[in-house]
């Protein structure tokens, strides 16, 4: 919230001031005399004595408010200091709300011999993670003599990383870290998506619909 002041001497605005969120000094306070007082309909009442000033603001049934400290005299408004502090919260409720923040979600995989169930529900799961506009990564174990199929693991992965192509990029291929093949996929951007999608609708020479396609055979 921003208020301005003029210069006494010209009436002319000086600048925007800026309140704090925090720390303000209202009402009985505020012990420096005298303010610069702004009025309750943003005008400017001029630099009066503090008990004057709190006088006025007790008036209108409203509070003083210390909006810039740091000015000489400080520049103090009458106004409903909690109707406004109510305000900024929802202010900030709704900017929290709005802003998104991309997470890694992790999808572990038990064993190459996941079956087609089981790929189907992890395909759900990748596929609304990317949805929501967050990455994905596949942990996919290898246990006891099963690191003698690393090649079914990449195959796995592989299928995953085709199924979702429409709405994936690979940010990094399917790698082999000790008893774990990882696999991680980012959100494309809308754009693409939605340019991707309605060329592969239309059956042309593209990357072909998987959606018809069986799933891995398990080993």
């Amino acid at each position: 919230m921003t208020f301005q002041v003029a210069r006494p001497e010209t009436g002319r605005f000086i600048g925007a001031l800026t309140i704090s969120q925090h720390g303000l000094r209202c009402n009985e306070q505020i012990r420096i005399s005298p303010v610069r007082l702004i009025n309750e309909v943003n005008e400017q009442v001029g630099v009066v004595p503090i008990m004057e000033a709190l006088r006025l603001s007790r008036e209108a049934g409203l509070d003083l408010v210390e909006v810039s400290p740091m000015e000489r005299p400080p520049v103090c408004r009458i106004m409903d200091y909690g109707k406004w502090k109510y305000k900024q919260r929802k202010k900030e409720q709704k900017s929290h709300s709005g802003s998104h923040v991309q997470q890694l979600k992790e999808l572990r995989i038990k064993s190459v011999k996941i079956d087609v169930h089981d790929q189907t529900t992890t395909l759900n799961k990748a596929r609304k993670f990317l949805d929501a506009g967050h990455k994905v990564q596949f942990n996919l174990m290898f246990r006891g003599r099963e690191m003698a199929h690393v090649s079914l693991g990449r195959q796995i992965l592989d299928h995953f990383k085709t199924q979702l192509d429409a709405v994936s990029k690979v940010e990094r291929e399917p790698k082999l870290e000790g008893k774990r093949m990882i696999l991680i996929l980012a959100p494309k951007a809308h754009g693409s998506h939605n340019s991707h999608a309605a060329h592969g609708s239309h059956g042309g020479h593209g990357t072909p619909n998987h959606s018809g396609n069986a799933a891995v055979a398990q080993g």
